[in-house]
Order: C-alpha cells, then sequence, then structure tokens
C-alpha cells in the first residue's frame, strides 16, 4: 500500500485509495462486490435520479471479461486483463421525461468516489481508465441510447510490482504527488 502523504490531515481512508497495475489472482467474492456497488448506490444526486450505472465481469467470466478487455486501449490492455474485476461505468444522460441531466456525469462521479472507498475499506484497489473505445462499448455491450459509457474500472488485490514490465513498473514504483490545495482552491476568485 502506498499511503498519501498530505499536508492537511484526511481520512486514512483516502489517504490510502491507490490507483495500482498489478493485481494478484485472488477473485473478489460475489458479497464483497455487492458491498462496493451499494456504496456506489448511495452517493448524492441530482433529483435523486441515481443516473449511474454498472456492467462488471469477472475474470472468470472469459467471454465477457474478453469483451471488456477488448475495449480497452492498447496502453491499458497488458495490465488490466489481470484485474479480478473489469467495469464499465455509464450515465444516464436523460430525465425520463427527457430532459437533459447536465448533472449526471457528476453524479457518477460521486458514485465512483463511494464505490472506490469501499473498495479501499475492504481491501481492494481499483484503476480508472478513460483510455477505452466508447464506440466499442455502445456496440459490444448493446447499449441503448441515452446511457453513456464514461470510464472503465479495474478491480483487485494488489499485487507486487515487480510482476508488471515497463512503463508500468516505473509507475507503479513512482512517488505519489498531488498539486498542492493552494493550486487548487482559492477564496473568492480565481488568480489573474
Amino acid at each position: 500500500m502506498k499511503t498519501a502523504p498530505t499536508a492537511y490531515p484526511v481520512l486514512e481512508l483516502i489517504r490510502n485509495r491507490w490507483s495500482p497495475r498489478s493485481f494478484t489472482d485472488q477473485c473478489i467474492a460475489p458479497e464483497t462486490l455487492g458491498q462496493v456497488f451499494e456504496a456506489a448506490s448511495w452517493a448524492a444526486s441530482a433529483m435523486n435520479e441515481q443516473p449511474w450505472r454498472y456492467i462488471y465481469a469477472h475474470r472468470a467470466d472469459t467471454e465477457a471479461f474478453r469483451k471488456m478487455v477488448d475495449c480497452l486501449m492498447a496502453g491499458n490492455q497488458p495490465w488490466a486483463k489481470n484485474a479480478a474485476v473489469l467495469v464499465l461505468a455509464l450515465t444516464k444522460t436523460h430525465y425520463d421525461n427527457g430532459t437533459p441531466n447536465g448533472g449526471a456525469l457528476h453524479d457518477l462521479g460521486l458514485a465512483n468516489g463511494n464505490l472506490i472507498l469501499e473498495a479501499t475499506a475492504l481491501g481492494l484497489h481499483g484503476h480508472f481508465m478513460g483510455g477505452f473505445d466508447r464506440a466499442k462499448a455502445q456496440e459490444a455491450f448493446q447499449l441503448p441510447a441515452g446511457l453513456q459509457p464514461a470510464v472503465m474500472i479495474a478491480l483487485g488485490y494488489q499485487g507486487a510490482a515487480e510482476h508488471l514490465e515497463e512503463p508500468f513498473l516505473g509507475r507503479e514504483n513512482a512517488a505519489r504527488q498531488r498539486k498542492p490545495v493552494a493550486e487548487i482552491a482559492f477564496h473568492a476568485q480565481l488568480p489573474s
């Protein structure tokens, strides 16, 4: 585990959340995965719309898992194929009355935040990936209009970095860092 160095005290769970690329071959129990999705379901959402949807496949679900891996960009496939579960996170872009839901992606982000913190609390790790072919995912999973593929998530138990090849090994071993708070939060207005 790579605990984040923080300038301010934050919850240990937040400090322990990390996005590894190396996973063990340990499966995720259905009850554990259900708990992770239950946490996602309790995220806040505009008008309680709960626009998030998830499609997932266990590595043991060979055909469904392969479809997930095939949607990933080439840079994610070498390591993500070793995750216990791959998840396609979607958002419903319109309310039932046809009005666009301008907060749908935000709300999915909140659900994903709950999901990953619950996973971390359970000893799992997840790696979010924007690098996937959305059109391919739309077709492979026969998504209806109005469901937008947003991110894919590799979930599993953290493996040894040494199981990775470069350039992934170097990235796995790199120090964790974030922009200082002074570069992201400003009192009253942005600096000119």
